[in-house]
């Protein structure tokens, strides 16, 4: 009894999301490190809040600050 196609296609799009997702939260990161406002402990928090909730904060960061600071600062 070996690993049939369906099983192996089933990995490799749950391997898929996993690499997709560990990048995405990599580029939030790195965005959030180099272009977030230094004032207050705005960084700082959105930081630790990125690696501490790993995908979850880098979509909520996507979707809530980011456009919020692209209005913003306009960076």
């Amino acid at each position: 009894m070996g690993i049939g196609l369906p099983e192996l296609l089933i990995m490799l799009c749950v391997a898929v999301i996993g690499i997709g997702g560990t990048i995405f939260w990599i580029v939030m990161l790195i965005e959030c490190a180099t272009k977030e406002a230094d004032t207050g402990n705005t960084k700082v928090v959105w930081i630790i809040i990125l690696v501490f909730t790993h995908i979850v904060g880098a979509l909520i960061y996507f979707f809530v600050r980011r456009p919020d600071r692209l209005r913003e600062l306009g960076r």
